[in-house]
């Protein structure tokens, strides 16, 4: 029986281990809109994110990700209602060889914990979808784009790949 061949999400021979600035992009499962609405602001107010509980139990698991690993930062993030975008940086050291963690670990415990914590909660079977997105951040001009992508991803919610009524 031939299966299909997932596509390859990661970087040929690429250490996800190193030191850098990742950007990553996790979906929810069948991208319900599980996590937040996007509220648009009047005049010359922002539009923002407004988080639902499982959105809320997302953010909680995102920011104690430093506490569990302290070799990453947080830096930006947005919580869409079918997304996650987020700015992380690890900052393993080449010398030490027994504590370095890869990007997947991060998202792995990021992705079970929060649907563990769903789960006890609201009952909900599965929360995100089986894989992620990441971009290697390469350089300044680079990460200053991404930031500004997810800082206005709010704003412009309904011209989003992932936007969907």
């Amino acid at each position: 029986m031939n299966l299909p061949q997932r596509k390859r999400t990661r970087l040929k021979n690429y250490d996800y281990s190193q030191r850098g600035a990742y950007f990553v992009t996790i979906c929810t499962h069948h991208r319900e809109m599980l996590l937040s609405h996007i509220i648009v602001g009047q005049g010359l107010a922002p539009a923002e994110s407004k988080l639902s509980e499982y959105g809320k139990i997302a953010e909680e698991q995102l920011l104690e990700l430093e506490n569990r690993y302290s070799k990453i930062k947080i830096d930006k993030y947005v919580i869409m209602p079918n997304h996650i975008h987020i700015i992380i940086f690890i900052k393993n050291e080449k010398i030490e060889t027994n504590s370095v963690i890869t990007l997947s670990d991060v998202i792995c415990a990021y992705k079970s914990l929060t649907t563990l914590f769903c789960k006890k909660k609201y009952k909900v079977e599965k929360v995100f979808q089986n894989s992620f997105h990441d971009h290697v951040i390469r350089d300044k001009k680079d990460y200053q784009r991404i930031w500004e992508y997810i800082d206005t991803n709010p704003l412009r919610w309904e011209k989003d790949c992932f936007y969907t009524e």
